[in-house]
């Protein structure tokens, strides 16, 4: 079992379908800081084979695998399995399990991972894990359940497969943002990613040609807590990316208030422009230079 020492950081995780070379290589060479290999969703089940033999063959062809990570199939499948043993000699990055139904999942696939490491001479416990917590009605009530977990480095959750879990026939509230249950689900994977202190990172935006909208929603999570994004298109990446760093502005607001309470420190509240500030707004200050790379 293993634990990360400091946040795992990672903006943007681009998924590429297991079934196609092209996307695949195309995800690799991408900005993105993560290239997600699906064998779930994006591979139909007459195709999971193939899939499964075309990612073992590219994550073998290439000399770094360290951003490169493979979602495979749920655990309580009949694929997962395969899709593990298939994969684990290419050494991937990471591991995301879709479908995860509680921390308990985790230490399932750790006993996994630490069987295949060891057959295929990767140190124990370096494979990390990257799991999907809202697919399922049961996984809305054990999102906090992950503090402790091994190998975790981020949570994610996900709209669309909660939906089918759920009968429901739309997530979307006619003005385009998601329904009550969806917001809870991506609120619960916020409070879920803070108790276990790993990356909260959001769900896809499915229309992908609407940069401005990925933007503006983009900006808007990562001031909430989130710390990336999935993507579905080489397009959203780049945006991705830079709405996930600080701005300019946040970043100078943000040394000001450090080197404020740095100047006075035996202060527990400080004046600033007019209002008080207590340490939570110097710790969160403090966060934010560290996300630029300014700590």
């Amino acid at each position: 079992m293993t634990k990360a020492s400091e946040m795992f950081s990672a903006r943007s995780w681009l998924f590429a379908p297991g079934d196609s070379e092209k996307k695949m290589a195309k995800a690799a060479a991408s900005n993105a800081d993560i290239a997600l290999i699906d064998l779930e969703d994006a591979v139909a089940t007459s195709e999971k084979a193939n899939a499964r033999a075309l990612t073992a063959a590219f994550l073998k062809a290439q000399p770094d695998t360290s951003r490169l990570w493979v979602r495979i199939n749920p655990l309580d499948s009949e694929y997962a399995l395969h899709d593990l043993a298939a994969v684990m000699p290419g050494k991937p990055g990471g591991i995301m399990l879709p479908k995860a139904q509680g921390g308990h999942d985790l230490v399932v696939l750790d006993h996994y991972l630490s069987a295949l490491e060891a057959a295929n001479g990767i140190a124990i416990g370096s494979t990390k894990v990257f799991p999907l917590i809202t697919e399922t009605a049961e996984g809305m009530f054990t999102t906090g359940t992950y503090k402790g977990a091994p190998r975790l480095v981020a949570l994610t959750w996900g709209a669309e497969d909660l939906a089918d879990a759920l009968g429901a026939s739309e997530n979307k509230n006619p003005d385009g943002s998601y329904g009550f249950t969806y917001e809870l689900a991506r609120s619960l994977c916020l409070c879920g990613a803070g108790a276990a202190g790993v990356a909260a990172i959001d769900t896809i935006q499915g229309d992908y040609k609407d940069l401005d909208g990925l933007r503006k929603r983009a900006t808007a999570c990562r001031r909430a807590g989130f710390r990336g994004m999935l993507a579905i298109h080489p397009a959203q990446v780049d945006v991705i990316n830079e709405a996930f760093m600080p701005s300019a502005e946040e970043i100078a607001q943000a040394q000001e208030i450090v080197d404020l309470f740095a100047a006075n420190p035996g202060l527990g509240a400080i004046g600033y422009k007019g209002g008080m500030l207590d340490r939570p707004y110097l710790a969160r200050a403090q966060l934010l230079l560290k996300l630029a790379g300014r700590a």
